[in-house]
């Protein structure tokens, strides 16, 4: 058996592993390479492998870093099935026709190349097979002896999974990523499965640790507060998926359960995110106890009374319009592209005003380099003294941390026999192996490219 890192190896973006067993060859995640010009232009290198050769691919969850080559593979020949659970294939669906639309918009206004058009999206759409958790998976043609999977809840957004494999008398683990603890809407990460040989693992943030989970709402509420107490507004960067949902949930728990709450408009500013509100609506049965005991009183957990969601263009624009205070939740999350840019630009250079953070910032992002206290910054051809303030909440995080993963690892009745770091910075995994050094567990870090051999 040979596995390969074809992404996500000393980095955190570019997710995509290459399983050859008994002369058959599995992909678990296809993702995007992110961050500054540097890590994007990785998207347009040859893949490492044979797309047409390929029996099958595992997709763990919908973050574009995960799913955003899909149509790459089906452009260059693969015509297999990719299995993933509902919730992944729908949201895979919006995630990559949204990027082969900002493609086709940078291709427009910059000459960048485009990697893939819509209609290699609506080809990668149509051989996703929905599968359920816990549901045994035997590809057509192959003996259940010789190969089959189960995707088990991973709890880091709505339908992630972590995915178990069982190959050439060898059993395995692909994380994909490991959610926080105590997230809004999800179910809690389930436990790793007894006995295994290999577990590759991320490792966002192996080097670091959120503020605690049951403190989350406090957190969020008291950025806001002290966001708008300063007069301005306040710009929430957020991810279309998942963290667009969580925001909402809780500001709907914050606003309808506390008299004192400040009432001021709230903008979702993102296509994506108000176009993942559907997907959200159409699967209740993967919501955690909390969300589906309020959906069952009647509450739309995704709605409230100073709630606008600006679809178009047009209406994006007229938020300037709204006078006064207001808070605005838009994408992208790391600032690479989308409306949050419009807005920042309107807005970094205002001193009352606030920035909120909400997820990972990937190295040579504009959002890292804002956390880092770059000023000024350059959006759309013109430079930006930063003024406002800029505040991260970890807690808000979709990724586990330190804590979480070295528990998940551990936790088991027993360990597994071999730990593969990926999908993270090498100080972040390098802490992280030495964390599990310290609890008995040894690890190693993935190496693009690199074949390790499991005899």
């Amino acid at each position: 058996m040979k596995l390969t890192f074809w992404g996500a190896a000393g980095e955190v973006t570019g997710s995509c592993s290459l399983l050859e067993s008994q002369g058959k060859k599995f992909l678990v995640d296809c993702g995007m390479f992110q961050g500054g010009h540097e890590h994007e232009q990785k998207n347009e290198q040859p893949l490492g492998f044979d797309p047409a050769e390929l029996t099958a691919v595992f997709v763990t969850h919908a973050h574009l870093d995960h799913v955003g080559r899909l149509p790459l593979l089906v452009k260059s020949g693969f015509t297999g099935p990719i299995y993933a659970t509902a919730p992944t294939a729908d949201l895979a669906a919006l995630i990559m026709a949204d990027a082969a639309g900002i493609m086709h918009y940078d291709h427009q206004k910059f000459g960048r190349p485009i990697t893939y058009k819509q209609s290699d999206v609506d080809q990668a759409a149509e051989l996703f097979k929905r599968v359920e958790y816990h549901e045994n998976i035997i590809i057509p043609g192959i003996p259940a002896a010789d190969f089959s999977a189960c995707l088990y809840d991973e709890g880091h957004i709505f339908g992630s999974a972590f995915v178990e494999i069982k190959a050439g008398g060898k059993h395995l683990v692909f994380s994909g990523d490991v959610g926080n603890e105590d997230v809004p809407i999800l179910r809690d990460t389930e436990p790793l499965p007894a006995g295994l040989d290999v577990l590759v693992c991320e490792s966002t943030y192996g080097d670091r640790k959120h503020e605690p989970s049951s403190e989350r709402l406090r957190i969020l509420r008291e950025a806001i507060t002290a966001g708008l107490q300063r007069g301005g507004s306040i710009l929430v960067a957020s991810f279309s998926l998942e963290r667009a949902q969580e925001l909402l949930y809780e500001l709907n728990e914050m606003i309808e359960h506390s008299r004192d709450f400040p009432h001021v408009p709230i903008f979702v500013d993102s296509p994506l995110a108000i176009d993942a509100l559907r997907v959200y609506r159409n699967y209740p049965r993967y919501y955690d106890a909390a969300a589906k005991e309020c959906v069952m009183a009647g509450d739309d957990i995704f709605k409230f009374p100073s709630l606008n969601l600006t679809y178009t263009r047009e209406e994006s624009k007229r938020i300037n319009q709204v006078r006064g205070q207001k808070i605005i939740i838009a994408g992208a999350g790391m600032l690479t592209g989308g409306r949050i840019l419009h807005h920042a630009l309107r807005y970094l250079s205002d001193e009352q005003s606030t920035l909120l953070l909400t997820g990972y910032q990937s190295v040579g992002t504009l959002g890292r380099r804002l956390l880092e206290g770059e000023s000024p910054v350059e959006i759309m051809g013109e430079r930006v003294k930063v003024r406002c303030q800029v505040k991260m909440i970890g807690a808000l995080s979709a990724h586990g941390d330190q804590d979480k993963l070295a528990n998940w690892i551990t936790g088991g009745k027993t360990a597994p026999r071999q730990v593969i770091l990926n999908h993270g910075d090498p100080a972040a995994c390098a802490a992280l192996i030495k964390r599990l050094g310290a609890n008995g567990v040894a690890a190693e870090a993935a190496v693009f490219g690199k074949t390790c051999l499991f005899e």
